[in-house]
């Protein structure tokens, strides 16, 4: 029985190890993205893009954010009243431009 824990810990550990570096490659991409937009000229710096979606969400959790680097939209993840809230802005503007649950 230990030896069989002793397996299944070291697949678990060897599993986070191959998909973790994947996920990360993914958002460091976006990042990277969002960067040369802002670098560019293509959007406002998110700090700011930010600020302007947390006043609007009235005291909401923000949770993280994405980018779309074909139409420089960001979505921002927020909790509001135990619900999730996406909040579209235009990267460009700093507009909210949509509103999900």
């Amino acid at each position: 029985m230990t030896r069989n824990s002793l397996i299944a810990g070291l697949g678990a550990i060897a599993a986070m190890l191959v998909v973790n570096p994947v996920a990360q490659a993914g958002q460091r991409g976006e990042q990277d993205a969002a960067r040369r937009a802002m670098l560019d000229g293509h959007t406002m710096p998110f700090s700011l893009i930010k600020r302007r979606v947390d006043a609007a969400m009235g005291g909401a959790t923000y949770l993280g954010a994405e980018f779309n680097p074909s139409s420089n939209h960001y979505r921002l993840k927020y909790v509001k009243d135990g619900k999730v809230v996406w909040v579209d802005a235009d990267g460009r503007t700093g507009d909210i431009t949509g509103w999900a649950r």
